[in-house]
């Protein structure tokens, strides 16, 4: 294992407002409680986060595939009015850690429990943040097989906003990033080869990173559940710093050897970045005069209207 004491560290060891983008070196591992490390990292210090936390699926209670989601030192299953406090906390520190214009990326799903649906918004309306979308993963797969209701293949992934100043909407997405739509297809990290009971899909995260921090000077990205490092990774094959936080030192010790051997997942980010690209932008057929995706009639069209209507 390749963990140094530059590169990892114990939230024990650390004083308030200690981690700050430029004491960050390429990016640094910290093993302890999410709530207890972000009170570590020093304000606006981060431009983008990408997570995914623990679901509090209640582990073995629900669902055939749930008792393969168990953590390592983590039991996901409190009741649900201290979950979604802790992570209205955890949003919050987050918001407070974020630079203005700066975005993090939520991945979660909704739940049911004994008839009751517990829906992400549940708890995201009650923090600081601004919710700027609600996108669609279609992981492909049904999460549970169980016909109770239409097998659940999506999750959704909460794109929320720290606005500068009053301006809530941001600045423009390039079109080379929008046109890949709301809904993410792509089916889950193969479990068989990486043994994290819940990781991203790689492109996932980058994804996030290309189309917000684009290829301008080198940012900070932080995942607060960092488990087997995706985020991590594509920030490093990105060019930009990260700050992963987690309570189990395997997971830990399992992203600091990924990101030794990173090289090897440059494919999966090239094959992202391939989908990044446009041949003309919109501004580009804004100044030509061409069509900007709204349906105009063409000419036979219109002589057909005219005809009509001489009637």
């Amino acid at each position: 294992m390749n963990i140094t004491n530059q590169h990892f560290l114990k939230d024990s060891e650390l004083e308030t407002k200690q981690i700050t983008a430029d004491a960050l070196g390429e990016g640094k591992l910290i093993e302890g409680n999410t709530l207890n490390v972000l009170a570590k990292i020093d304000d606006d210090a981060v431009n983008v986060g990408v997570t995914s936390p623990p679901y509090n699926k209640q582990e073995k209670q629900k669902g055939w595939l749930v008792k393969n989601v168990v953590y390592d030192t983590y039991k996901d299953a409190v009741p649900e009015p201290e979950y979604q406090q802790n992570q209205v906390n955890v949003l919050n520190e987050m918001y407070r850690i974020t630079a203005p214009g700066g975005s993090f990326f939520y991945n979660h799903k909704t739940r049911w429990h004994r008839g009751n649906m517990f829906h992400p918004m549940d708890w995201l309306r009650k923090t600081e943040w601004t919710v700027k979308q609600e996108i669609i993963w279609d992981r492909v797969l049904a999460a549970n097989i169980r016909g109770w209701r239409f097998w659940q293949v999506e999750e959704r992934i909460y794109w929320l906003y720290k606005p500068i100043g009053n301006a809530l909407i941001g600045k423009e997405l390039r079109s080379c990033d929008a046109k890949l739509t709301s809904i993410w297809r792509g089916a889950p990290e193969d479990g068989r080869k990486n043994p994290h009971p819940a990781p991203f899909p790689l492109w996932l995260p980058a994804r996030v990173i290309i189309s917000i921090l684009e290829t301008e000077t080198p940012g900070v990205v932080i995942d607060p559940y960092i488990g087997s490092g995706t985020t991590a990774v594509a920030a490093k094959l990105l060019g930009h710093k990260y700050i992963g936080i987690d309570r189990s030192e395997t997971y830990l010790k399992m992203t600091s050897d990924r990101l030794e051997n990173a090289p090897s997942e440059m494919p999966k980010i090239q094959a992202e970045l391939a989908l990044h690209k446009v041949e003309i932008t919109a501004q580009e057929r804004r100044s030509k005069g061409m069509n900007m995706g709204k349906y105009r009639p063409t000419d036979n069209e219109r002589q057909e209207t005219l005809f009509e209507n001489s009637g």
